[in-house]
């Protein structure tokens, strides 16, 4: 095949260091269509971002190109430096780890839809719950390399 073609659909989910609650609605409201720019700067589309004050959801599709490690890398560090340059009360630092599932294109409008929603889920579920439940969902079994104790 000439072409390569491909549909890589990600959520990504990373946390505000400690968890502080920085990212206010007003910061939010700047800061998800900034975050969109990075995912279109290395190629991706941005299909959702939502978040709380100590969290941030991202669904994007992604170039083969780029692994996923370097796309969160990307987000996660531009992020930090927009912020902490234009919100005068801020010193924004994201938590080291996070996570990344891949969503198939027959589900990502209900991700889509979860994303924008958050609000509402965390009535009911708080942050470290609702990761939890992602790692269960997504058959996570751990994050450390084999043989290491956590």
């Amino acid at each position: 095949m000439p072409d390569t073609y491909s549909s890589l659909s990600y959520h990504f989910v990373f946390s505000t260091k400690e968890p502080i609650p920085l990212l206010t609605e007003n910061v939010r409201h700047d800061l998800f269509p900034y975050i969109g720019g990075i995912v279109r700067g290395i190629g991706g589309a941005a299909m959702a971002i939502g978040g709380m004050p100590d969290h941030v959801h991202v669904v994007a599709a992604l170039p083969t190109a780029v692994a996923v490690a370097d796309a969160v890398r990307s987000v996660k560090a531009n992020s930090s430096k927009w912020m902490n340059k234009n919100v005068q009360s801020s010193r924004l630092s994201w938590q080291a780890g996070y996570g990344a599932f891949s969503v198939s294109q027959s589900l990502v409008p209900v991700v889509v839809d979860y994303v924008k929603n958050q609000a509402n889920h965390h009535r009911h579920r708080s942050y470290s719950d609702e990761i939890a439940a992602l790692i269960a969902r997504h058959g996570v079994v751990s994050a450390a390399p084999p043989g290491l104790d956590r």
